[in-house]
């Protein structure tokens, strides 16, 4: 695992929305190689508008966004796509009529060597056995984590350096919840670096290194996430107690 001391991710100030409507108000945060970092903040904060920001979905109307130390403010997602910052949204997006495999697929658009996507593609059944069983089943029927698992392999046949994921429990059994976790825990120790946006915020703070607080699109707090584990503002806003 990274000694997280080196920056792969900074937002300065940044500014964003949707036409008139302004969604983040002059958010700064960073991101530590290696690290998990989780935001919190209750719906309509910002925390998914944050990531759609970040990999180019919303553009930026100030501030600056960087990625391993190069600006990407103005880049088109698909390019900062193919530097390695990718994006696991919300909702999935599987492709219907596509299988399992040609979802997969679709991820390493960027990958040129035929090599390198036969090791991605390996790798990611090694994380998802249930993908190689029903590799050549159309991928919009699996069930709903089956489908979370398509999305999370698809953005790991891109090789990310950083992973953005958008409530990967969303809509999830708790059995799943904890699954789909604990696949967010092991590519993390793994030493790939993960922005998480997550409903679960109890679980979120317990497997995150840091976290960030976003009301009405301005952080309002931040912390390693022991610490915010235990303020009793977090937990009574977040933690239900």
């Amino acid at each position: 695992m990274s000694t997280q001391t080196e920056t792969i991710l900074e937002l300065e100030n940044v500014t964003a929305g949707y036409g008139k409507i302004v969604a983040l108000n002059g958010i700064s945060l960073t991101v530590k190689t290696g690290a998990m970092v989780t935001l919190l903040g209750a719906n309509g904060a910002g925390k998914t508008t944050t990531l759609k920001t970040i990999s180019g979905l919303v553009r930026v109307s100030g501030g600056a966004v960087r990625f391993e130390s190069a600006d990407i403010t103005q880049i088109p997602a698909h390019e900062i796509a193919r530097r390695g910052l990718v994006h696991v949204p919300e909702g999935r997006h599987v492709l219907r009529g596509l299988s399992v495999r040609e979802n997969l697929e679709l991820g390493a658009f960027t990958v040129k060597d035929p090599a390198l996507r036969h090791k991605r593609m390996k790798e990611v059944f090694e994380l998802f056995p249930v993908l190689e069983k029903r590799q050549h089943g159309d991928g919009s029927l699996l069930s709903g984590g089956e489908q979370q698992m398509l999305a999370i392999g698809r953005a790991l046949m891109h090789g990310p350096r950083l992973l953005l994921l958008d409530e990967p429990s969303m809509g999830l059994a708790p059995k799943l919840v904890i699954e789909t976790m604990r696949i967010a825990k092991q590519l993390s120790e793994a030493g790939t670096t993960i922005l998480l946006v997550e409903q679960n915020a109890r679980l979120a703070l317990k497997l995150a290194h840091y976290g960030y607080v976003l009301e009405s699109g301005h952080i309002c707090m931040e912390g390693e996430a022991a610490t915010l584990r235990v303020d009793k503002s977090i937990v009574q806003a977040y933690l239900g107690e």
